[in-house]
């Protein structure tokens, strides 16, 4: 696949990075020559200087012959038309663009981006993905991660095992029959820094991050399960009072009035502007690295700080500081990569990387075959996929046990007709099942050609 991405930034970057690595041909435009030097240096992709919305550069990055065109820059308008002008001019099959101003997308304009009013077929909003994940990660603590698919319905958990956890050094399949109406499969298994798919003999070990996939109800049921049954935070701090922390504080306000909420913004107006929007939260206008504003928001008596700003070190610093003040957990925003390592030695308790979020929503619609959600773990060495099996899938009416499925590959659940169904010998999957999957990068290919549409579906 020929792929064109405007825009080398951290996300431009990632989704270059990622796309390179599965030998599609990238091209990378930037107005800025000292980002182009690195991805081109570092990356088998080709790079261009200049703007990723002029009809010239685009047609030197190959945009007739590109399949894709993903427009990444830090700017909604350039993006909307680099989209514009790859369709015109080039026709070029399917254009993503990253839209990040809200006004853009309130509710009362949503038919704005309709392929009958622009030429954009996706449209990336990596500000509310982000806040919706913060959000889950708030009203389930004992997740690292959780992740929904198939309308809502499944649910991907990431675990870490402790050393009390009360399912150690058990077979999984011992699980599946000590807990047989727990619609839930561990699937994954990620252990001293090597992820692998579990098998049914395999034990888990304390610290284990296990992956489960769930039906959605079974999620507490689940942590609790592991030996998480921490209590949603009622007093929350926020710092950053962007479109994320705006986000996030808004929808609490909404579905958890009770919730205590106090943000941290370092900007004078747009502090004003954001305490005017919300109703009962306090707005605080400081640093989150001032003690005394810390001290002001009552952070000894926080459940859980949330660090939301723009810039990392702020965001692990502030997390850092608000727990040595008596916080009892912290929630971290984290863009570099290089960062999430040292992270747990530092005393974050958990981290969110937007970057992996934007990644993830693109993979959806660069992948082939009937993908209809992908999310990426641990830096793209494995993926979660929720894929539609048609009727000619090597997988449609053979039980589960009779199935030859390539290594690397575990299927956790399976959606038909809004009932969630935990796959076991007896199963058969078929046509128009929606299947959740965890695959190993390595089998993603095999993955995409199970559900392919082959040439007898026609």
């Amino acid at each position: 696949m020929k792929v064109i991405i405007c825009g080398a930034g951290q996300v431009g970057y990632g989704i270059a990075e990622r796309l390179s690595q599965e030998d599609n041909d990238v091209s990378v435009i930037d107005t800025s020559a000292s980002l182009v030097n690195a991805i081109t240096e570092t990356l088998d992709v080709r790079g261009y200087v200049g703007h990723g919305a002029h009809p010239d550069i685009l047609a030197k990055a190959g945009a007739e012959q590109a399949d894709m065109i993903i427009a990444v820059t830090l700017y909604d308008e350039v993006n909307i038309v680099a989209c514009e002008v790859a369709q015109a001019l080039f026709s070029v099959p399917t254009k993503i663009a990253r839209i990040r101003a809200q006004s853009y997308l309130v509710p009362e304009y949503s038919n704005l981006f309709s392929r009958q009013n622009m030429s954009i077929d996706v449209t990336i909003s990596p500000e509310i993905e982000v806040g919706k994940m913060v959000l889950r990660r708030i009203s389930f603590p004992g997740a690292t991660d959780i992740v929904r698919f198939a309308e809502d319905s499944i649910a991907m958990l990431a675990i870490e095992c402790m050393e009390d956890c009360p399912v150690l050094n058990t077979p999984l399949q011992q699980l599946s029959q000590l807990f047989p109406d727990l619609m839930a499969t561990v699937v994954g298994i990620y252990r001293n820094g090597r992820l692998a798919v579990s098998r049914s003999a395999d034990q888990l070990e304390a610290g284990d991050l296990a992956y489960v996939i769930c039906q959605r109800d079974h999620v507490r049921r689940t942590l609790g399960l592991f030996g998480h049954e921490e209590q949603e935070a009622r007093r929350i701090i926020i710092a950053g009072g962007g479109n994320i922390g705006h986000y996030v504080a808004r929808t609490i306000e909404q579905l958890q009035p009770r919730t205590r909420l106090k943000i941290i913004e370092t900007d004078r107006e747009r502090a004003a502007a954001i305490s005017e929007q919300l109703r009962n939260a306090v707005v605080l206008h400081g640093s989150a690295l001032d003690q005394n504003i810390l001290q002001q928001a009552d952070v000894q008596d926080a459940d859980l700080f949330v660090s939301l700003t723009n810039s990392d070190q702020i965001n692990i610093l502030g997390a850092v500081m608000a727990k040595s003040l008596g916080c009892k957990s912290n929630l971290v925003l984290i863009n570099s990569s290089s960062l999430n390592k040292v992270t747990q030695s530092l005393g974050i308790d958990a981290q969110i990387n937007p970057r992996a979020v934007t990644i993830s929503r693109v993979l959806q619609h660069v992948r082939k075959g009937r993908i209809r959600s992908v999310y990426a773990v641990q830096q793209g060495s494995a993926e979660v996929i929720e894929a539609e099996a048609l009727e000619t899938s090597p997988l449609v009416g053979k039980p589960f046990r009779e199935l030859d499925l390539p290594d690397g590959i575990r299927i956790g659940a399976i959606y038909r007709g809004g009932t969630v169904i935990r796959p076991s010998g007896d199963t058969k999957i078929k046509a128009h099942d929606r299947v959740v999957l965890f695959s190993t990068a390595a089998a993603v290919k095999n993955v995409e050609q199970m559900f392919r549409v082959s040439i007898q579906y026609f």
